[in-house]
């Protein structure tokens, strides 16, 4: 897949099918959608794109107006959503910086400047709640209209439903919100994944529990920094770990931002993904999983974030948090295997 930070680019294809939207999670009704979308531009013969923001429009806004409490929980992670958009098999991916300049653009001129001179839409996908444009003035039928005007087709996809629940990313935040980590892998069609580069913490956890731990490794952790400040999920869960040996790797990880440490550290105060796997691969060695890109399941929540007193405490806490994700990994309850079935095209139309 092809991926463009806005569309001034002359690796653009010059037409496409298009649809447009934040895509948080890629959810099974996003799949759904995307599904649709690549086999309309097959019978046009143009490339597939999808058509993105960041930040997130309700963030820029949150900033505008200094109200945090606008701003959405994020899903997922911009390199996250990319990488679901090439699975699902999109050939382009623009994403537009929300900024001041588009959110003051009118709906006509969106049309004229982002569709059709800079995407070369020939066809536009959109969903049944879609608006566009200065103060969201946009709409479906204003949509269809330019689309008979200018020459390209217009097609509205209705909302995709899962034992009656109507699939968005509203459902996968509150899920998620809820520790429901079931609910959000019926949502999203596999389980919760953050991927990312392991970079260097405190290393804190190299001391934490040395003796306990064995062989002097102590907790040892991989970091993941969440790159927004605002994460669906938080808290303390039982995960896989993708991308350090053949087989994932069980282990136990922290969302959040470490209430027990100081906010000052070395990650200041930032939302990681702290991971500590349950075996260690030997042949990584201390220093080896550094720079590596990992791709971490949360399958299961064990509890909220908690603030520990003191080390020793805190270690306790770790401890007791290994114990319970050796225990969920052999009850009837882990998955026995991490591929949930992806949706089909005849699945999702």
């Amino acid at each position: 897949m092809k991926i463009f930070r806005g569309f001034h680019h002359p690796g653009i294809a010059n037409a496409c099918a298009l649809t447009i939207g934040n895509f948080d999670g890629v959810h099974r009704g996003h799949q759904a959608m995307l599904a649709l979308l690549n086999s309309e531009a097959a019978h046009r013969g143009v490339e597939s794109c999808v058509l993105t923001f960041e930040p997130h429009p309700r963030d820029y806004f949150a900033g505008v107006h200094s109200k945090p409490e606008l701003a959405p929980a994020r899903v997922g992670t911009l390199r996250d959503k990319l990488t679901e958009l090439a699975r699902c098999g999109v050939q382009q991916t623009v994403v537009l910086p929300f900024d001041a300049r588009l959110a003051a653009q009118s709906p006509d001129a969106f049309i004229d400047e982002v569709l059709v001179r800079g995407l070369g839409a020939r066809y536009v996908l959109v969903g049944d709640d879609f608006r566009f444009g200065r103060q969201r003035a946009g709409d479906y039928a204003m949509l269809d209209a330019a689309g008979q005007a200018k020459g390209f087709d217009v097609a509205r996809m209705n909302s995709y439903e899962v034992h009656g629940l109507r699939v968005s990313s509203s459902a996968v935040r509150q899920a998620l919100a809820a520790g429901d980590m079931e609910a959000a892998a019926r949502l999203l069609g596999r389980p919760y994944t953050i991927s990312g580069h392991v970079v260097h913490g405190r290393k804190l956890g190299r001391e934490l529990g040395a003796t306990s731990a064995g062989a002097g490794n102590g907790f040892r952790t991989l970091n993941l920094r969440f790159a927004h400040w605002k994460p669906a999920a938080s808290g303390i869960f039982a995960v896989l770990v993708h991308g350090l040996s053949a087989e994932p790797l069980p282990g136990v990880a922290n969302l959040g931002v470490r209430p027990s440490l100081d906010p000052n550290d070395v990650n200041g105060g930032r939302v990681l993904l702290e991971t500590h796997c349950l075996q260690w691969p030997a042949d990584l060695g201390p220093e080896g999983a550094y720079g590596k890109i990992v791709r971490v399941e949360l399958l299961h929540k064990l509890h909220d974030e908690l603030k520990y007193d003191g080390l020793d405490a805190l270690t306790k806490g770790i401890a007791k948090d290994c114990a319970d994700a050796r225990a969920y990994f052999a009850s009837a309850h882990a998955p026995n295997h991490t591929e949930t079935r992806r949706q089909t095209t005849r699945d999702r139309i």
